[in-house]
């Protein structure tokens, strides 16, 4: 898990300290819209563009978030960006056989799944509740600056070294929560018979309910979930699939440690239970429309 994740990790940790070094804060303000629907929405097609699995996410959305995008355009980011990206929407289409429906499924899932719980998280956090981060009233508004206004001028040579520095301090900052969570994946992986966990899964919902355990005990990346999904087509139906393939990206033990580190912890309770509850009806509306 550890060898699996570190490459991704690594990249997050670099587009973390190029946002920081080279996006300004008024460049982010103005593309963002202000409506917190559309920058919802926004913050949901951003992930085509950022190759990212879960592993790296997290800290390329703290980076954003510090740099002024909106909690909920930051969450819907981090949500949809390891699922909708073209690495691993390729992935899910060669793992079931080239086809395009799970690709759709999963695709589509994602996104709604992940506005969802970034427009509910909007109107629930008006405050930024990152770790570390005080102000006057003990928090600082969701949407509003914390770092400098705009990045300090520096020769190329110069910026790229500080872009290094961001990612050195980035990649200590969160792999050792990577390390302690894929411990503690592997513990479970191996004390937990998955046998028994497909014993439970009878029902629709129950199945759902399972695969969505399966995926946060898993702790698979995002690039590599659609293969081991793919295995369970004999055994679980469309729905109760489409649920281990959106919730194991946006929420699994790795990076729920990592987001400990970020976030929180009481908005990371909140979030996981958003995500969670979105992932289950909508697994469950998928599997009445494909049955």
């Amino acid at each position: 898990m550890i060898m699996e994740a570190i490459p991704f990790i690594l990249l997050g940790v670099i587009i973390s300290g190029l946002i920081q070094t080279f996006l300004s804060e008024r460049w982010i303000a103005a593309i963002l819209p202000r409506n917190r629907y559309l920058a919802s929405l926004f913050g949901c097609g951003v992930g085509l563009f950022f190759p990212a699995c879960e592993c790296g996410i997290v800290p390329i959305t703290r980076r954003l978030i510090r740099k002024g995008v909106p909690l909920h355009a930051g969450i819907a980011f981090m949500l949809t960006g390891p699922i909708i990206n073209p690495i691993v929407l390729f992935a899910t289409y060669i793992a079931f056989g080239n086809n395009w429906t799970m690709v759709l499924i999963r695709g589509g899932m994602a996104i709604v799944v992940a506005y969802v719980t970034a427009i509910v998280i909007s109107y629930l956090y008006p405050k930024l509740p990152l770790r570390g981060m005080k102000g006057a009233d003990g928090e600082i508004a969701a949407g509003a600056e914390s770092m400098s206004a705009e990045p300090i001028r520096l020769p190329l040579r110069s910026r790229l070294y500080e872009v290094m520095q961001h990612a050195i301090d980035e990649f200590f900052s969160v792999g050792k929560y990577l390390v302690l969570g894929a411990f503690i994946a592997a513990s479970m992986q191996t004390f937990i018979p998955t046998s028994t966990l497909m014993h439970i899964g009878s029902t629709p919902i129950t199945a759902s309910l399972v695969m969505i355990g399966l995926a946060f005990i898993m702790s698979l990346c995002s690039e590599a979930d659609a293969f081991i999904a793919s295995s369970f087509r004999s055994t679980f139906s469309v729905g109760s699939l489409s649920a281990f393939l959106v919730f194991g990206p946006m929420i699994d033990i790795k990076n729920t440690l990592m987001l400990l580190a970020v976030f929180r912890g009481k908005f990371v309770l909140v979030l996981i239970a958003l995500v969670a509850a979105c992932t289950l009806a909508s697994s469950l509306l998928v599997g009445r429309l494909m049955g």
